[in-house]
């Protein structure tokens, strides 16, 4: 069938598909692929489509990606997009984590945060991820204020998504929360935001539901249980964190347990749970994780500067692991670019087993997150998978002398900006710049809700 034009079994009429060429880049990359030609990219209807049709070419929109680097749209697989109200927070940097948490939890509690504030720092993460890059982001809320209904702190970052052009998998997430009633807004929230949603991600896949239980070291088995079963009834994917310092500790003290033993009872070391940082675990749990299918998600830009330890990535990716990439959220990572940690995290992985490639980090921030989410139409450019790409300018002088520009992404640069960003075959940054607003006024919206609010001071 045409590329173009579709039939519409519904009305007998002939509809024109959208259609985006990317055209003129020098390489391609994507897990598995690599190309160093010139290479056209098409996406019909956002999807990558098989190759290059030959008709159409008036309708179809092209973006110049002249000399640069695609690669897929990263996907962070685990921030807190809240935080980005509370970055650098006096006190909150190089702390142990049991004094870290009370901190951020009395800064939330003084900032009275409501819909209003998730929203806006929502958007100012959301946007910021997109001009690094990131397309997909997993959100792990875990803020739930008295008298607030979760309802609407979840419309609101589902509506700062909606706003910039990004996809989002909002994870209903519990620290002490009571069983009965996180469950019964997890279905509320469902029932609310995600019409038509089959397993848990709406028809376009621009939004999807999990949950999420903080750690051991904040909810126990009733929350697990509670959780884990309004996920079964609505085909939710779990996640939790796990292993990180407060979390081994309090595991002892509680239940005289390991994280993981305790997680693997109440039935949450399963293919449809990732869990996040993992910063000390052992050969044994390493094999525990690898057996029973769960993923993971290394946030080495989170746990390295706080002192909180570093994940043995190689070791579970060697183990058969699925591994995947996150931020974590501004409270402890004050940055979003995900590209710049899977640079720290190659670097880093010599001091907690073998050295790491770039090739094997991309992977990570693409495919590895995705998979976590359930979500194999995301973190790669092959066809039919979602038509979210990045193009990468590779022109200036941070990347002369390179000889290979796609690990160059990470060595030469980490920090750079894309020039084009798409969404489901929609450009959402181009040229550097977002496409759907304006990068100061978001900006200076969240800037002035904080300093109204103190949050800082």
């Amino acid at each position: 069938m045409d590329a173009l034009v579709r039939a519409d079994a519904d009305r007998g009429q002939r509809v024109s598909a959208r259609v985006l060429r990317v055209t003129g880049a020098s390489a391609v990359w994507s897990p598995g692929r690599a190309s160093t030609e010139p290479t056209t990219l098409e996406c019909v209807d956002g999807r990558i489509a098989d190759g290059v049709s030959s008709g159409g070419a008036e309708s179809a929109e092209t973006l110049d990606a002249d000399g640069g680097v695609i690669t897929p749209g990263l996907v962070n697989a685990h921030h807190h997009l809240l935080q980005s109200a509370f970055r650098t927070l006096p006190g909150t940097r190089g702390v142990e984590m049991s004094v870290w948490l009370a901190r951020m939890r009395q800064a939330y509690v003084d900032a009275r945060v409501d819909p209003d504030l998730v929203g806006l720092a929502a958007r100012v993460a959301l946007a910021e991820s997109l001009l690094c890059g990131v397309t997909t982001v997993a959100d792990h809320h875990l803020t739930w204020p008295p008298g607030v209904d979760p309802v609407q702190i979840a419309g609101a970052a589902f509506d700062a998504a909606g706003d910039v052009g990004a996809r989002l998998a909002f994870v209903r997430g519990t620290v002490g929360c009571d069983p009965d009633a996180a469950a019964s807004s997890v279905a509320r929230i469902h029932a609310a935001h995600l019409t038509g949603a089959r397993d848990g991600v709406t028809g376009d896949g621009m939004r999807q539901l999990a949950v999420g239980p903080s750690g051991i070291h904040a909810d126990g088995p009733a929350t697990f249980g509670a959780l884990g079963e309004v996920a079964r009834d609505l085909g939710l994917r779990r996640r939790t964190q796990a292993n990180e310092q407060v979390d081994v500790a309090r595991a002892a003290e509680l239940y005289g347990r390991r994280p993981l033993d305790l997680l693997d009872e109440w039935g949450w070391l399963a293919p449809d749970v990732t869990l996040a940082h993992l910063c000390d675990i052992t050969d044994s749990e390493v094999a525990l994780v690898a057996g029973c299918g769960a993923s993971v998600t290394h946030a080495p830009a989170c746990d390295l500067p706080m002192g909180w330890g570093v994940a043995p990535v190689a070791r579970l990716l060697d183990g058969g692991v699925r591994v995947g990439l996150g931020t974590s959220g501004g409270g402890s990572n004050d940055a979003g670019h995900l590209l710049a940690d899977a640079r720290l995290a190659m670097q880093v992985a010599p001091l907690a087993g073998r050295p790491m490639d770039a090739l094997e980090a991309l992977t990570m921030a693409t495919a590895g997150g995705a998979d976590g989410l359930g979500r194999t139409e995301l973190g790669r450019l092959t066809p039919g998978s979602a038509a979210d790409l990045v193009v990468w300018d590779v022109s200036g002088v941070a990347d002369a002398g390179v000889a290979d520009p796609v690990p160059g992404l990470l060595w030469a640069d980490p920090g750079r900006r894309p020039r084009h960003v798409v969404v489901g075959g929609v450009v959402v940054v181009r040229d550097f710049q977002l496409v759907r607003c304006d990068e100061r006024a978001v900006a200076s919206e969240l800037r002035r809700e904080c300093a109204r609010r103190g949050i800082g001071r």
